[in-house]
């Protein structure tokens, strides 16, 4: 009659985090599959407008999706990290903040963010 309840217990914890990881990695990998569909778009409307000025030929709303929106919200509007849209930084400020990363934000380099592309950020998240 004296049943040991910690064999349950930890049987019914094991396949709940082996659910949250089975259903985690099938998620990443439809992420994946939609991140290359909107690099490949994004592309085509490059060349497509190729008499724009040069800040025209920046896709500030990829960018800021593929580096941005998954700690600030898909509509940018705040998550793990601050809302973006309407932002009241200087641009500088913001350049800086990119830069060299603040608090569990991650710096974003030149290599990884051109001058041009961040300047662009400054102007899509300021109008929204």
């Amino acid at each position: 009659m004296n049943k040991n309840p910690i064999v349950p217990f930890l049987l019914i914890i094991f396949l709940g985090i082996g659910l949250v990881f089975l259903l985690s990695g099938l998620g990443s990998t439809d992420d994946g599959e939609e991140d290359v569909a909107t690099e490949e778009g994004s592309e085509g409307s490059e060349e497509s407008g190729g008499d724009e000025a040069s800040s025209g030929d920046v896709d500030a709303e990829g960018i800021a999706r593929d580096n941005c929106a998954s700690c600030h919200g898909q509509d940018f509007s705040g998550g793990m990290g601050p809302a973006l849209a309407g932002t009241s930084l200087a641009e500088e400020d913001f350049t800086i903040t990119v830069r060299e990363g603040q608090g569990s934000m991650p710096a974003f380099s030149a290599d990884q963010i051109a001058d041009e592309e961040l300047t662009a950020l400054y102007q899509f998240f300021s109008e929204q």
